[in-house]
């Protein structure tokens, strides 16, 4: 499969680009600034914005899906203007292409800590973090209201940090999942894990789901 990889160079889109390129996957990867490096097998990167509809539907051509890691610079970046930017150009220049598989790494804040209850709304929510998950949470809406694309929403768990990749983890839907010791974790490889595995199999069709261990 060709996979096209917005935010390819970020934290989590480099974990996803490894993982696609282990399962055999041809993967062109985009970033906002040039990318240097060596060459990868499998790899080819290039430079795009991905909040402008013309490039996404010029790099699509010839890929058979795309996957968008796309996040904003904490502190350096406006939240909203990114995320739904880029959900916005998304959801505009795909459905002028072939391309209608879009698997985008989503936020947690928007999972339900209880019935009605967002993790984002939670008192203790961090304050820095605040203005991402509520540009998230609307992403997601937004991505709630297309029938003709097949999007899924891949949310991580509220703690996400780099480890190893055991291939070890569970999916769920809209509610924070934790674990025996009451955390709700993941780390990026076994996140890129999941990524990939819906972005292959399809299960999760216009929905979203949640990853944690």
């Amino acid at each position: 499969m060709r996979v096209l990889v917005f935010g390819a160079t970020g934290r989590i889109g480099r974990c996803i680009v490894a993982e696609l390129l282990a399962h055999g996957h041809e993967v062109t990867g985009v970033s906002r600034k040039a990318a240097g490096g060596p060459s990868t097998l499998g790899l080819t990167m290039k430079t795009g914005d991905v909040t402008d509809p013309g490039t996404v539907i010029k790099l699509a051509a010839g890929h058979h899906a795309v996957a968008s890691a796309v996040g904003p610079t904490l502190g350096v970046d406006n939240d909203e203007q990114i995320l739904l930017g880029a959900t916005q150009s998304l959801i505009t220049a795909l459905r002028k292409t072939d391309v209608r598989r879009l698997v985008v790494v989503g936020g947690a804040g928007s999972l339900e800590v209880a019935p009605g209850q967002r993790l984002v709304d939670s008192p203790h929510f961090p304050a820095m973090w605040k203005a991402n998950a509520l540009a998230q949470g609307a992403a997601l809406e937004l991505y709630r209201e297309v029938d003709d694309l097949d999007w899924t929403y891949v949310s991580p768990a509220a703690m996400i940090e780099l480890g190893e990749r055991t291939g070890d983890y569970r999916v769920g839907g809209d509610q924070l999942m934790v674990d025996a010791d009451g955390h709700n974790r993941i780390s990026t490889e076994d996140y890129a894990a999941a990524f990939v595995d819906e972005l292959e199999n399809g299960s999760a069709i216009r929905r979203r789901i949640s990853v944690a261990y």
